[in-house]
């Protein structure tokens, strides 16, 4: 592969170099959120700003640890996670927002996928459609666990990724209506929790890189709830999906510890 940084020595574009980041680290879409993540951290600092990947890097009980913004969507998220891995990560979770689906999952609440439908592009370039998008199941127990200990209200399961957002919201108005409607009940019937952006790619790029990924997001609302006159809550947010990928990382320092010993 060339080497585009021409011998810089950091990651083309997220900019870390090997020692920058820890082996557990946070991944929201938005930039902004990296500080608000980083302030359950201790003595985090700011070691890379570079397009629309901020990283911060302090430590957990005693460990490195780190939280790199990506983006919108999956082909920026792989990003992330492939240079990330680069330099050492070996354990990820993706934190962000969601659309809800099933009509139990409300705005506030937390949903941790346990596999993402790959109606995106960005896996499709790393594995066949058969290969399925799983969430390591360490990390999803750990999640889980965590949302039971700060008294979250939960939901696990399958989610949706796509590329186009006004997809989701708007499929009437697109040419190709007819696949997106389709598409959409056919996940309602099979139990989809909800709908977001990156978590395909991410599971399938973890998958061939050897990582650990998982994923939770706060609900904003839920628009099958509307469509069905209940009470349809809206939640911008993030705190308790971050609070919940916080502990997450702290139960698996805890068990990678034991591990080790």
């Amino acid at each position: 592969m060339v080497d585009y940084t021409e011998g810089a020595g950091h990651q083309y574009h997220v900019g870390v170099r090997p020692g920058d980041v820890g082996e557990y680290v946070i991944l929201p879409g938005d930039p902004k959120r990296v500080p608000k993540i980083a302030a359950y951290f201790d003595n985090a600092e700011m070691v890379a700003d570079s397009r629309e990947y901020v990283t911060y890097t302090g430590t957990l009980d005693g460990v490195k640890v780190s939280c790199t913004s990506t983006g919108i969507g999956g082909p920026s998220a792989s990003i992330a996670l492939e240079e990330l891995a680069n330099v050492g990560a070996k354990t990820f979770i993706r934190v962000g927002t969601c659309g809800g689906m099933d009509i139990n999952v409300k705005g506030g609440d937390v949903v941790i996928a346990t596999g993402a439908i790959r109606m995106e592009g960005t896996s499709r370039e790393y594995a066949p459609l058969e290969y399925p998008a799983v969430a390591d199941m360490e990390v999803t127990v750990a999640l889980a666990e965590a949302a039971k200990k700060i008294g979250a209200d939960y939901h696990a399961g399958v989610v949706q990724c796509k590329d186009a957002f006004y997809g989701q919201h708007m499929p009437e108005a697109l040419p190709n209506s007819y696949e997106l409607l389709n598409k959409w009940e056919a996940w309602l019937r099979m139990g989809c929790k909800a709908s977001e952006m990156e978590s395909a790619a991410l599971f399938i790029v973890g998958s061939y890189r050897r990582v650990r990924v998982g994923s939770c997001f706060l609900v904003v609302a839920n628009q099958e709830r509307e469509k069905a006159g209940l009470p349809n809550p809206q939640e911008h947010d993030t705190d308790l999906a971050i609070r919940v990928a916080v502990e997450a990382i702290r139960l698996m320092i805890a068990e990678d510890k034991k591990k080790a010993e």
